[in-house]
């Protein structure tokens, strides 16, 4: 597995400072944090293929090392559950991203499993103050996170108390304690990943800004499904 210094290193010899989505999870999976693994296909043939062997429903999301908002140019697809289905998609979501992202470099689409359904989506974020070092930011994650800015923020590093108390400063905080649907999320998971992604930015100064949007916290786990990470300008 790639080191983060391999990872940053192979970034700047390609002058750019935001990793690709498969880059972040590979730093955050060296760390223990689990995710959803993203592999690249290059063709709908290799995409149908790694989706049989994930096994369906998957996500298909484009690969680019210029695009940070997948979304906003048709580069995301859930809940795909059909060989049939992933043909069909691959190649509209090539042409999609070709339309509305022009001359951005597409290296393939990754195919990953989806998070399983009835955990509570959170955000983890970090962004390094010039003058007080990394600050670490919790909320309710997804679409929430821009409409209700619901967060709480602690300068890292994070001691088990902050991790707690960051999680309960959210207005949504009840959503995570078991409402309606949603079963109880697993605190000690929470804090856990806040503690780690707070080690992560005090050993690594290198890391301007990071964002685990969405973290989906469930009753045994907690599991990130997207991820990106920005380094300092060299």
């Amino acid at each position: 597995m790639s080191s983060f210094a391999d990872i940053s290193s192979t970034a700047r010899a390609e002058n750019r400072v935001i990793l690709t989505e498969q880059e972040s999870k590979t730093v955050l999976k060296a760390i223990n944090i689990p995710i959803t693994e993203p592999i690249l296909a290059t063709n709908s043939k290799e995409a149908a293929n790694i989706s049989s062997d994930i096994g369906f429903p998957v996500a298909l999301k484009i690969a680019s090392q210029d695009i940070t908002h997948k979304s906003d140019v048709g580069g995301v697809r859930l809940g795909i559950d059909s060989q049939e289905e992933i043909a069909e998609v691959f190649d509209q979501m090539i042409n999609t991203v070709k339309k509305e992202a022009k001359g951005s470099s597409i290296d393939g689409i990754t195919v990953q499993p989806m998070a399983p359904p009835g955990g509570v989506e959170v955000i983890i974020g970090v962004t390094r103050d010039h003058q007080f070092g990394p600050v670490i930011m919790f909320g309710l994650g997804g679409i929430a996170v821009e409409i209700l800015q619901d967060v709480s923020f602690r300068i890292a590093p994070l001691t088990p108390i902050d991790a707690e108390e960051m999680i309960k400063e959210i207005k949504g905080y009840k959503m995570l304690t078991g409402y309606r649907s949603f079963k109880p999320a697993n605190m000690d998971k929470l804090k856990d990943l806040l503690l780690k992604v707070s080690d992560l930015a005090m050993k690594e100064s290198e890391i301007s800004e990071m964002d685990l949007n969405p973290v989906f916290a469930y009753e045994n786990d907690v599991v990130a499904a997207d991820a990106r990470i920005i380094l300092t300008e060299s």
